[in-house]
């Protein structure tokens, strides 16, 4: 009697389902290792005090058009229901970090600001290296967008209403980036241009999140706001020095939450 070595056909049947079954296991608990291994950062920045009355911007230039419009003083924003801290910038710090985040491909993202009912709109925006920034002007009057750039080409441009620009941000900026309406000299914005997506802007609420970084990494964050020096603040309570406003968090897997970070009514101001 021949010795049969090879495995009959419905040996092979029973081997591929039971190799297909352990691989999809494997798959499954591979993208659960890695999806565990991102790292979120949570927190809200809070007026610490009574927020103080800050009047809206009383504009001198083109008074008969900007003058219907509310125009808030958007340098320093409290809300008055929770005391959140709006336009608070928060980034990873390259310098300190940058060789510990995930690489990321370039999404060369057109952002939006727009000159509207004489204010710019938003107030912050945040791009990566390679997006282009579209400066709209839907208003009846026409304004200036005056961009000092530190690493890209400086821009002044005039945008007439109902026109617009497209401005290249080929790389990163040292500093978030002043935009000054020339025309209308209480219009201000800023564009933050980094290497990696890693930022945020606190909503009117003062909340920040930022997803997708590197779990089991002690991460070095900056730290900017228009109203004021962000360096001696309460976290969890308890008196903290952010040095040059930066601080590190020692990132986990899943949600990093902070929680309230109290900003001293010393510290800020919209004047």
């Amino acid at each position: 009697m021949r010795t049969q070595i090879f495995p009959t056909n419905s040996v092979i049947r029973r081997l591929s389902i039971a190799f297909a079954a352990t691989a999809c296991v494997s798959a499954t608990l591979a993208a659960g290792t890695t999806s565990a291994q991102d790292a979120t950062l949570k927190m809200r920045f809070v007026y610490d005090g009574t927020p103080p009355k800050v009047e809206n911007i009383d504009p001198n230039k083109d008074a008969e058009y900007c003058g219907k419009h509310v125009i808030p003083n958007e340098k320093m924003l409290v809300n008055p229901d929770n005391k959140g801290m709006r336009n608070v910038i928060v980034h990873v710090y390259t310098r300190s970090s940058g060789k510990d985040l995930p690489k990321t491909e370039a999404k060369n993202s057109t952002h939006v600001l727009a000159n509207d009912q004489c204010r710019f709109e938003p107030h912050v925006v945040v791009a990566q290296s390679g997006d282009k920034l579209r400066i709209t002007n839907p208003d009846e009057v026409g304004h200036n967008a005056n961009l000092n750039f530190i690493r890209n080409t400086a821009q002044n441009l005039m945008i007439p209403a109902g026109q617009e620009k497209l401005v290249d941000l080929s790389d990163a900026e040292p500093a978030p980036i002043p935009v000054d309406c020339n025309i209308h000299p209480w219009m201000r914005a800023y564009v933050v241009v980094l290497e990696h997506p890693f930022a945020d802007v606190s909503d009117a609420d003062g909340n920040i999140v930022i997803e997708g970084l590197p779990a089991g990494k002690e991460i070095t964050f900056a730290v900017r706001y228009e109203g004021g020096k962000l360096d001696e603040v309460k976290v969890g309570g308890k008196e903290t020095d952010w040095k040059r406003q930066r601080f590190e968090v020692d990132l986990k897997a899943g949600v990093n939450d902070l929680g309230e970070i109290l900003v001293p009514a010393s510290a800020v101001s919209a004047d």
